[in-house]
């Protein structure tokens, strides 16, 4: 147990360590999600990992495409192991895995990025995600229980094996890795599996705010959530910073749509 991948990870990057490095956890007491928020699992219950980059091959903007592209060789990875359709995993923005179960959308792994030195001659990026595995519903904490799920659950009770987990997930990650270092990030995956499109989403803001906004997409170049607003001359507005509480069904759209 640690009590933060990142935090290994990150002290890594700082001792030298070249990249990509790699720290797994069956269980961390002081893990963390996006906007402060705690993320802590039971031992075996969870994926828990962190990777560290150096990624002076990428412009300081498209960074962030380093926890897309995580987010994504772990959606692959996971629907395969769990036996699920391909995209049955979704993003919620920017880069959370969920799934929707009878219209409502359980969050399956959290992913939290943390940058520093960006645009100088050392930057470094670790990006974490824990992603709940074979964690049974009866065991869920009881004030998350209306919000998460689990691979074995949507899989309908299917064993997740963490090994096959982590070994489909980092030979999926390296070969996209490998893409994003030639420049090529895939826009279409990350864009197509983008729950929140076309819905209604109730968004806090880094000052507290809270706002619902209708949800018109993402911008790939630099990964902003894309929102109706008509106080603005386009009517739209590039959401850079925020957290999504809740994903709602846009008029007129029907559960499973």
């Amino acid at each position: 147990m640690v009590e933060s991948t990142n935090d290994v990870v990150r002290g890594w990057l700082a001792a030298g360590a070249p990249e990509v490095c790699l720290a797994v956890a069956d269980e961390q007491s002081a893990g963390r999600g996006r906007l402060d928020r705690t993320w802590i699992a039971p031992p075996g219950a969870a994926l828990l990992l962190s990777l560290g980059f150096r990624p002076s091959w990428l412009v300081p903007e498209q960074v962030w495409r380093l926890a897309a592209t995580i987010s994504l060789a772990m959606a692959d990875a996971a629907e395969e192991v769990a036996g699920l359709p391909d995209r049955a995993i979704r993003l919620k923005w920017p880069n959370d895995l969920v799934a929707e179960v009878d219209g409502r959308v359980l969050k399956l792994a959290g992913v939290l990025g943390e940058t520093d030195g960006l645009g100088g001659p050392d930057p470094q990026a670790v990006v974490g995600i824990g992603i709940n595995a074979e964690w049974p519903a009866d065991r869920f904490p009881r004030e998350l229980v209306a919000t998460m799920t689990s691979l074995r659950e949507v899989s309908h009770g299917r064993p997740i094996d963490l090994a096959l987990l982590l070994d489909g997930f980092l030979s999926r990650l390296e070969v996209r890795i490998e893409s994003l270092r030639g420049g090529r990030f895939d826009v279409a995956d990350w864009t197509e599996r983008q729950l929140t499109t076309g819905r209604l989403v109730d968004l806090e803001l880094p000052d507290g705010r809270r706002e619902q906004r209708l949800a018109l997409g993402v911008d790939a170049r630099g990964g902003a959530l894309v929102v109706e607003d008509p106080n603005e001359a386009s009517g739209e507005r590039a959401v850079h910073a925020a957290e999504i509480v809740h994903v709602r069904l846009a008029p007129g759209e029907r559960v499973g749509v």
